[in-house]
């Protein structure tokens, strides 16, 4: 009789102990799936690269007097003159550079340069130039009133512009700045990891 209750006891403990274990397993392999999910660990082996022109920049008009076309039907003009003018070709409009600074490193280790352009339009741009920094989760590019260095958690205190995600690692790139935006007081570029609140690395606009 003794014999069977201890039997059916260590059947039961058996029997708890292998319910335990399969939550523990469940809770352990979900705690890794959401930690993949945010952290993407795998993020710091990848990189991207892209390279980008600046817009093509429209032609100012033509100094020179358009042609105009002879009458229908009369004859060619024969009569000794001064020579009319050649026609200048257009010349294209340049972009000017308003301000710009060399990134420095901050959570992770960012090189490269960042320019605030105008264009011809009037618009404004902010072109990223031999940019090397790491892959993350929802990095974004930001426009903030805020110094470049130091703490990267203060650029939430400040006026920021969130430009969109980074396009690449690597490389050259435009990002749009909204139009009506007042860029100034605007005196960096933050790469910013959204996510985690971090910075990767920031640049003065100087």
């Amino acid at each position: 009789m003794n014999s069977l209750w201890s039997m059916n006891r260590f059947r039961r403990l058996v029997r708890a102990h292998r319910m335990l274990a399969a939550v523990a397993g469940l809770a352990i392999l979900s705690a890794v799936v959401v930690g993949a999910a945010l952290f993407q660990p795998w993020r710091l082996f990848t990189s991207s690269s892209l390279n980008e022109a600046l817009p093509a920049a429209p032609f100012a008009a033509s100094s020179g007097p358009a042609d105009k076309p002879a009458a229908q039907g009369s004859p060619p003009s024969t009569e000794s003159g001064p020579a009319a003018p050649i026609p200048t070709s257009p010349v294209p409009a340049a972009p000017v550079i308003l301000s710009s600074g060399s990134f420095q490193s901050q959570e992770h280790e960012t090189t490269g340069t960042a320019h605030l352009v105008k264009l011809a339009d009037g618009s404004h741009l902010l072109r990223l130039e031999n940019l090397a920094s790491s892959d993350g989760p929802d990095v974004k590019v930001w426009l903030s009133s805020l110094e470049a260095g130091g703490d990267w958690f203060k650029y939430r205190s400040g006026r920021y512009v969130d430009l969109g995600a980074i396009k690449a690692t690597h490389g050259n790139h435009n990002y749009a700045i909204p139009a009506g935006t007042d860029v100034a007081g605007l005196t960096s570029v933050v790469l910013w990891c959204d996510r985690f609140s971090v910075a990767f690395g920031s640049a003065p606009l100087t």
